[in-house]
Parts: C-alpha cells; structure tokens; sequence
C-alpha cells in the first residue's frame, strides 16, 4: 500500500529531526548513528555517511522489509541489517541506534549492565550485551537479536546501542535512558572500596509492574 505523500513527508522530517537529536544529546558523534521508522511495509531510515545538518526533503531513503531500496537514491545506512531485523523480529515501528559513550564504554566491560536502577525494568530487564561483530554484518545482526529477546534495548559490544518502540520518540527516550543508567554504574562503580548496590530480580519486577501504569493515559512515556 503506497503511503500519502504528505504522510511520507512528514514522516521523513520527524525523522531526521530524530536522528539531530542524537547528535544534540551527545549520543553520536557525526554520522556515527542512525534511526529508521516504519510505515506499513515500508522503512524511512537514515543514508549512510550523510550528516543529519544536510537531510532535507529530497533526502528521502526507504527501502522494503527486504532491504531493497524504495525510495531515494542515497545508499541506506550500512547498519540496515540491524534495523530490517527488529522489524521483522518485533512490533517496533521505530529504531535508533547510537555509539553513546558510557553506555559504549559498560559494553566493553560486562555482558549485562547490572541492574543499578529499577528503570532497567522499562527495557523488560536487565540490558544484556550482543558479543561483538563487524558492523553492517548479519552476525552482528543475529547477535543483537539474541540481545534483544524480551527486551527493548541492548548493547552492542564495543559498539554503541540499539533501541526500538512505538515511535520515534519512544525509542530515543529509551536510548537516552539506557545512557544515562550505563552513567550512573559507571560512576558508581568508579568509586574505589565501594560496590554498588544492584536491584534484585523481585525488586525489577516490582518496579516494572508500577512503571505499567505510569504516567498519564492515552500519553506515551
């Protein structure tokens, strides 16, 4: 089913005002991440190489659940098989993926952030860690999958991050989390003769079954 173009352009410019944002926040340095939407059988997503400053209208890059491209005539970022994976794999209708610095620095040193906030329960549990692979690979991708099995986010080993939701705004808003708790162990876990102190399973429970049904209804967050 083609897509109205004005339903395409808009959602075209929501995505490139998302993928800025990573650059804004410090998730990404360049071009060094990319977010992709999805709209029926159809995936917007960021071309390769590209910085975001530099996207307008005629930038527009889709391709099909194949990876065959729909739209465009820039080559899609070089981490598709990454984001074709979580669309064929799960709900998502969003993906945003990041070289954020803590949350690339937890990956080289653990295969799990340890739970150290109950927000991990958001993600479905503790953050687990895809073992390395080259980037743009289907191992990589295959790696990640595995990740992220009844999750919402991972960590990519000396890599960066990946997260997906029902919008743009969702999956970012997970990246941005995920950041910030592979901060907060890092700055914790930092501090010499000291531990951290970490949740327990029925305390990431606990916490998930309240964060169901937070916020206010009919709003996402």
């Amino acid at each position: 089913m083609k897509e109205h173009p004005d339903h395409l352009a808009a959602a075209w410019g929501e995505l490139v005002a998302t993928a800025r944002r990573t650059v804004a926040d410090g998730l990404v340095v360049g071009t060094s991440g990319n977010v992709s939407r999805r709209l029926r059988d159809l995936i917007l997503v960021t071309p390769s190489g590209v910085p975001y400053d530099r996207l307008g209208p005629a930038d527009t890059t889709a391709v099909d659940l194949e990876g065959h491209q729909i739209i465009g005539t820039l080559r899609p970022t070089s981490e598709l098989p990454m984001h074709l994976t979580v669309y064929r794999h799960t709900t998502a209708t969003a993906v945003v993926h990041t070289h954020a610095p803590h949350a690339t620095a937890v990956s080289t040193l653990v295969t799990e952030l340890p739970p150290i906030h109950y927000m991990a329960a958001a993600f479905g549990g503790p953050v687990r860690v895809a073992p390395y692979a080259l980037y743009g690979s289907d191992e990589l991708a295959a790696h990640m999958l595995d990740a992220l099995r009844d999750r919402t986010g991972a960590l990519l080993q000396n890599h960066g991050t990946i997260a997906y939701g029902d919008s743009l705004d969702q999956a970012l808003d997970r990246t941005a989390q995920l950041e910030w708790m592979c901060r907060v162990w890092l700055t914790a876990h930092s501090v010499p003769g000291h531990t951290p102190s970490l949740l327990s399973p029925g305390q990431l429970e606990a916490a998930g079954a309240q964060l169901r049904g937070y916020g206010q209804r009919g709003h996402q967050g």
